[in-house]
């Protein structure tokens, strides 16, 4: 079998039987978690396996654990800095910065992976341009080259825990102030200005093999009409062919305000799959999601399914593993200094 094109959401803290049967629907492929989803680690690790259990493959698991304003597991969890507090540190020390982003990228994922979570989707790759609502603090720096440097250690950390990195969100989210969210959003630069910065750390990234990327719902009217999540331009002339990019593509969530100019949520997921992602995440209305499992005619391509199977996270442990290692105790030692 392989893993369907569509992640989902669940309800709460344990799996309904409808929501059994909504996973084993032969489009579903994931499942993202949210804070609605968590009460405390045990509870997460049986959700967790209960989900894995539904097919093989088992289907992946994601969240987005970013660390600050977004870290959706808080209590039983360390509590991530903003990665704008790594790119601070940078300006003043950026040997500490980047060994501590290392560090940082480690206990994120080696503490979800205790649970079974496949991965986060981080690190953010954008930059800090001062404006974005829903950017802001999240990104490691305004500049480039900074941003490609703490994130390829941050990347490099995750990997150490067994987990495969999501760089979002492509081609950039950061100069523009509007939240996706809750708004169509425009970015009237031209094609050269985001080639020249925004586009950079991916690019740079790309090069050093990271496994997932998440486009924007940003519409760029100087370069294409449709939001970048839904362009065959950014994703197969951009990504695919230029930047020679063979890791997955995943959609922001359909049920996002910027995502509503291309149609009901069936066209939608087909314009996003059909423009080039591999998956499409619709999170939180279970009508979404069934009128997207419903209406969606799609066959997975063995090389989505390929590149989707690379995503399932590996070296699992236990909490009390874990935190008998000295990495981890170094690493939450770190936590204490920002």
């Amino acid at each position: 079998m392989l893993l369907g094109s569509v992640m989902v959401g669940v309800s709460g803290v344990e799996l309904l039987l409808e929501e059994r049967e909504l996973l084993a629907h032969p489009l579903v492929g994931g499942v993202i978690l949210f804070s609605r989803n968590y009460v405390s680690r045990e509870q997460l690790t049986q959700l967790v396996s209960q989900i894995h259990a539904v097919k093989t493959p088992p289907i992946l698991i994601a969240v987005d654990h970013e660390g600050g304003r977004v870290q959706r597991f808080r209590d039983g969890f360390t509590e991530l800095p903003a990665m704008r507090r790594l790119g601070d540190i940078f300006d003043v020390d950026p040997v500490r910065a980047r060994r501590w982003a290392q560090d940082l990228g480690w206990l994120m994922a080696a503490e979800l992976r205790t649970t079974g979570v496949d991965f986060s989707f981080a690190p953010i790759l954008d930059l800090d341009y001062g404006v974005s609502q829903v950017i802001g603090d999240r990104a490691f720096h305004s500049d480039a080259d900074v941003v490609s440097s703490l994130a390829h250690r941050f990347i490099e950390g995750m990997k150490k825990a067994g987990m495969a990195a999501t760089g979002k969100h492509f081609p950039g989210h950061g100069a523009v102030e509007a939240d996706s969210h809750l708004a169509v959003v425009v970015d009237k630069r031209s094609y050269s200005e985001i080639k020249q910065q925004d586009i950079l750390p991916f690019e740079q990234l790309i090069k050093w093999g990271l496994a997932g990327i998440m486009p924007a719902h940003v519409i760029y009217p100087e370069v294409d009409a449709q939001p970048a999540g839904f362009s065959p331009f950014w994703l197969q002339q951009e990504l695919r062919k230029r930047l020679n990019f063979q890791g997955v593509i995943f959609s922001d969530d359909l049920e996002m305000q910027g995502a509503t100019g291309v149609g009901g949520y069936p066209e939608r997921a087909e314009a996003a799959l059909s423009a080039g992602c591999d998956m499409v995440l619709v999170c939180n209305d279970p009508v979404a999601m069934a009128k997207v499992l419903d209406g969606l005619k799609y066959e997975v391509s063995p090389e989505s399914a390929r590149r989707l199977l690379c995503m399932h996270g590996l070296h699992a442990q236990t909490k009390q593993e874990l935190e008998k290692q000295a990495l981890w105790k170094k690493s939450v030692a770190v936590i204490n200094q920002f």
